[in-house]
């Protein structure tokens, strides 16, 4: 049954073992491939886009006004939601540089919606929102580097 096998096909349990370990050499979370009528898609881990922000905000430094606004700013940053990067690559808050940007800060996004697309390898992946609710911040500037897992845009869910 093997013999039967296209030299050219993309399910050639060698090529796939081949792809996984291009996958990890250059830390990449996902690559699709299509060929004619078939297609191929290997992910490393799960497909996380959106996390909590943690409960307890990093320590800032100590000042007299900030003392006073401290206590509200817990409650606010622990319902935030983070889009991540979930892979390695440069951030590109729109498609090019003459096209407005996928989300501006006072948006409403749902989880479908495009977030920003993250060029890896000469390749263009667009990154969806996973979640919904109000951009309040975009974390990264246009065309800088991201690492795996970097925080990119804050969602307020119950905006």
């Amino acid at each position: 049954m093997c013999a039967a096998l296209n030299p050219g096909d993309i399910f050639d349990v060698k090529k796939v073992r081949r792809l996984i370990e291009l996958m990890k050499e250059h830390d990449l979370s996902e690559l699709d491939l299509k060929q004619a009528d078939n297609r191929v898609r290997i992910r490393r881990g799960g497909e996380v886009v959106a996390y909590s922000a943690p409960a307890a905000p990093p320590p800032r430094p100590a000042a007299a006004s900030a003392e006073t606004s401290a206590p509200q700013a817990p409650a606010a940053d622990a319902r935030m939601l983070v889009i991540k990067s979930p892979m390695v690559g440069t951030f590109y808050r729109a498609s090019g540089p003459d096209a407005a940007p996928f989300v501006k800060v006072g948006d409403r996004i749902a989880p479908e919606k495009t977030a920003c697309i993250i060029e890896a390898m000469k390749v263009f992946n667009e990154i969806p929102a996973g979640v919904s609710g109000q951009v309040v911040a975009i974390l990264v500037e246009n065309g800088a580097p991201v690492e795996f897992g970097q925080p990119l845009i804050k969602v307020d869910p119950e905006a």
